[in-house]
């Protein structure tokens, strides 16, 4: 009885060790297949426009003569969008994040407001497109400027900042908030001396990935009616403006090949932008993860 048991589980080992390796190899399959794409996609585009790549490229104005279009009003245009989006966003979300986790009771309506704040961050980029079209565009007369679409875009990414701050604040151990009340502070003292600088290197990782994130988004910009083409720089927040998404969508509708590569070398600066602030979220999470 004690043999057949033994050859039952040697057996049962066996099958379970082969669905390992089948499996490991599926995994490895689907990695080097989204690798591949993703080294055609960047040979293709780095080919394609690496030669148009240059200073002239990044400080002359769009045209509709392809050797001399340049990219800076985009350029200027996207940091002017992250300026406005990034205080907004950082601001409501770990503040919504403090309440929900330090402050709010744990009931019915506080989980029906988590379960929202999570359905949120799945929802389709256009929605929250036409969501500021209604508000922001058309009801508060704000046009396409840059304050309508940085509200539009600190809508679109503040589900995930909550989230993510909720997660860091979390992180936090509670023998530190002990320790804290334990020697008088009161409950606010504790959140700003205690639970935020130990919580910001996770919050600043979310919060930058959410911003490269909002960089990258079109459909909401489309929806705003954002101007394809433009010739100036934006001076304040009700200036209408463009951004690098827009203008590289507006070189690829074009039939000239010329324009396509211009695309091409701008996706490479959009990539540069996304790879910068995704390796600070990493370098920032990698430096404070052990801390605690």
């Amino acid at each position: 009885m004690k043999l057949i048991d033994h050859t039952k589980v040697v057996g049962h080992m066996n099958q379970r060790l082969v669905k390992n390796q089948v499996y490991k190899v599926i995994f490895f399959i689907a990695t080097m297949f989204g690798l591949l794409i993703l080294g055609i996609l960047l040979y293709r585009i780095l080919t394609q426009g690496a030669h148009y790549l240059n200073l002239d490229f990044l400080q002359n104005l769009p045209s509709r003569r392809p050797e001399r279009a340049g990219i800076k009003t985009a350029l200027i245009g996207t940091i002017w969008l992250v300026g406005v989006t990034a205080p907004l966003s950082l601001l409501l979300g770990v503040g919504t994040a403090l309440y929900l986790e330090e402050y709010a009771k744990k009931n019915r309506f506080t989980d029906f407001i988590q379960v929202n704040i999570s359905n949120l961050a799945g929802v389709p980029s256009i929605v929250f497109g036409l969501l500021g079209l209604t508000l922001f565009v058309r009801a508060l007369g704000l046009g396409t400027s840059v304050l309508a679409a940085g509200l539009t875009m600190s809508l679109l990414i503040l589900p995930v900042i909550i989230v993510a701050s909720q997660e860091a604040i979390r992180s936090v151990p509670k023998n530190l908030r002990e320790a804290s009340f334990g020697m008088g502070a009161t409950k606010w003292q504790t959140i700003v001396r205690v639970v935020l600088p130990a919580a910001i290197p996770g919050i600043l990782t979310g919060g930058i990935l959410a911003l490269s994130r909002a960089i990258g988004e079109t459909a909401p910009l489309v929806v705003l009616g954002l101007p394809l083409f433009i010739a100036f720089l934006p001076k304040t927040v009700f200036d209408t403006f463009t951004v690098l998404p827009m203008q590289i969508y507006n070189w690829t509708s074009r039939p000239q090949e010329e324009f396509h590569a211009l695309a091409a070398a701008g996706i490479i600066v959009l990539l540069i932008m996304l790879i910068i602030m995704n390796s600070i979220a990493v370098l920032i999470r990698n430096k404070y993860q052990k801390r605690y």
